[in-house]
């Protein structure tokens, strides 16, 4: 995940440094970092359903150990 972070900024300098500044720059960057970050959507909770990388309206990172809507504990599958 940090190496597409690092890719998309890279790509969207030197762009802009070529070029001048370009949306499609932008949009190209945004979609590599949808691309990168589609995997972490299939990470659910075997209970109920929940993804362990949300936590409220945030996503982390890392994956919850217990599940917050059933309190399934997600290390032992």
């Amino acid at each position: 995940m940090l190496g597409a972070l690092a890719l998309s900024v890279l790509l969207v300098v030197t762009v802009d440094q070529t070029y001048g500044h370009s949306t499609l720059a932008f949009a190209a960057a945004i979609a590599l970092l949808l691309v990168a970050n589609a995997p972490m959507l299939r990470f659910n909770c075997g209970r109920c359903g929940k993804n362990v990388f949300f936590r409220g309206p945030f996503v982390v990172p890392w994956p919850n150990r217990i599940c917050t809507r059933c309190g399934h504990d997600l290390d032992t599958g």
